[in-house]
């Protein structure tokens, strides 16, 4: 049924702790979960679905593949990383846009705590 804190119908954040899953395979799956401008679904079979085709299996499989490309074409070893002035000047930028984003999380949560939300 529908997640509600006051009829105690859900997992919440102490019950979660409570399973022994670890947080990453949590913040996983609620990030894969998340609703897009409508209500999302729970469930123990999707949750261990999506940890073991999603997550494990790609996550796997990219690893897999990562580290054969780096023995075949770099004999084993991940070549030191040189950046260029390009490269440079678009990690500043992302950080500077991850700083505003940051700021504007922080004024989110501001303005939600004075509101009592």
């Amino acid at each position: 049924g529908k997640f509600s804190k006051s009829r105690g119908v859900g997992v919440f954040g102490d019950m979660a702790k409570d399973t022994g899953i670890p947080a990453d395979i949590w913040r996983f799956y609620l990030l894969y979960l998340r609703p897009e401008g409508q209500d999302s679904a729970f469930s123990w079979s999707d949750l261990m679905l999506k940890n073991n085709s999603e997550l494990l299996n790609n996550l796997g499989n990219f690893i897999n593949r990562a580290g054969m490309f780096v023995c075949k074409f770099f004999g084993g070893t991940v070549p030191d990383m040189v950046l260029t002035p390009d490269d440079k000047r678009l990690l500043a930028r992302v950080t500077l846009e991850l700083h505003q984003y940051h700021q504007l999380l922080e004024k989110v949560r501001w303005v939600a705590e004075s509101l009592g939300l």
